[in-house]
C-alpha cells in the first residue's frame, strides 16, 4: 500500500508561521512606533513654539486693549494671569493629545474639580463677579463718598473680592463686592456738584423779605456757593408749622464742598439771625386758664 500525505489547511497555516522571524517582525514595530513617535514629538513642537507666539501676541493686545479702557490695575493683573494660565493649559492639552496621549480623563478630571470648586466657592465667586463689574462699570472709583448695605464711608480701596470704606470717624469697614454690585448704592460724590439744603426756621410775625435778604446776604459772602444758572440759589418757604414758619436755602457748592458748606452756612445762618433781630422759634404751648 502506498502511504498518501494529506495537507489541510491547518498544516499550511502552521509550516509558514515556522518560517516567519519574529525578531525581525518585532524589530520592524519598534522602528515603526519610533518613526511614528518621533514625527509626532516634532509635530508638539512645532505647534508649542506656534501656540506660544499666539499666546504672547494675545497677552500683547490684551494689555493695550485694557490701558487704552483705563480698566483698574488690579483687574488688569488678575485678567490677564487668567488669560494666560487659561491659555497655556489649553495649549498643554493640544501637545499631550499630539503624542498620542489620551485627553478625555485629564478633560474629565478637569471638569469635576472646577464643578467642585465652583459649589464650595459659590459665594466666593459671586463676590468676585461683582468686582468685574465694579471695577468694569465703575459706579464709584476710591475717593467717593457712599452709601451701601446699611454702611456710609468714603472708598479707600476696591479690591476683587470686597471693597474697603473709611468712615468719618475713622473705622474701616469691609462689604462682599456680590452685594455691592447687585443692590442699592447711593453715590454722594459721582457728580461735581451737590445741592445743599439747610432749613431755616423764623418765628411767626418776621418779615420774609427781610429773612431772605439776611440769608442771600449770606450766601453772597461765600465764594464756595455758586450763583449762576441752574445754580442760583433759591429761598422758598416751604411749612408753616406750629411754632414758626420754615424757608429752605437751596444752594449749589462742588462735591467736595459740601459738608464744609453746610456746617459753616448752617452756623452763619444762626448768627446773622440774631444779629438781624429775628427770632428762631423753639416749641411752646400756651395755656389758658378758665376760673
Amino acid at each position: 500500500m502506498e502511504e498518501t500525505n494529506s495537507i489541510g489547511p491547518g498544516n499550511d497555516i502552521v509550516s509558514e508561521l515556522s518560517n516567519l522571524d519574529f525578531s525581525k517582525i518585532a524589530m520592524s514595530d519598534v522602528i515603526g512606533y519610533i518613526v511614528q513617535f518621533g514625527k509626532n514629538v516634532l509635530l508638539a513642537i512645532i505647534v508649542f513654539f506656534i501656540g506660544r507666539f499666539i499666546i504672547t501676541y494675545t497677552m500683547k493686545a490684551l494689555r493695550k486693549i485694557t490701558q487704552q479702557r483705563k480698566v483698574e490695575a488690579s483687574l488688569t493683573t488678575f485678567l490677564n494671569s487668567l488669560v494666560s494660565i487659561s491659555l497655556n493649559v489649553f495649549l498643554g492639552i493640544i501637545i499631550i493629545g499630539i503624542l498620542g496621549i489620551d485627553t478625555s480623563s485629564f478633560l474629565a478630571v478637569f471638569a469635576s474639580a472646577g464643578l467642585a470648586v465652583g459649589m464650595a466657592l459659590s459665594g466666593t465667586l459671586q463676590n468676585f463677579a461683582g468686582g468685574v463689574l465694579i471695577l468694569m462699570l465703575k459706579p464709584y472709583k476710591v475717593g467717593d463718598f457712599i452709601e451701601a448695605q446699611g454702611f456710609a464711608g468714603t472708598v479707600r480701596e476696591i479690591q476683587i473680592f470686597s471693597t474697603i470704606l473709611g468712615t468719618p470717624d475713622n473705622q474701616t469697614i469691609i462689604i462682599p463686592n456680590g452685594p455691592l454690585a447687585t443692590g442699592s448704592l447711593k453715590n454722594s460724590t459721582k457728580a461735581p456738584t451737590r445741592r445743599v439744603d439747610i432749613d431755616v426756621d423764623v418765628a411767626y410775625g418776621a418779615d420774609p423779605d427781610e429773612v431772605r435778604k439776611v440769608l442771600m446776604g449770606i450766601i453772597d459772602a461765600d465764594e464756595r456757593i455758586m450763583r449762576s444758572g441752574v445754580f442760583a440759589p433759591y429761598i422758598p418757604m416751604t411749612t408753616m408749622g406750629t411754632s414758626g414758619i420754615t424757608f429752605q436755602m437751596r444752594i449749589w457748592a462742588k462735591a467736595a464742598d459740601y459738608w464744609a458748606v453746610k456746617f459753616e452756612t448752617t452756623e452763619k445762618v444762626y448768627r446773622e439771625l440774631g444779629h438781624a433781630g429775628i427770632d428762631i422759634p423753639y416749641p411752646q404751648m400756651d395755656v389758658h386758664i378758665k376760673s
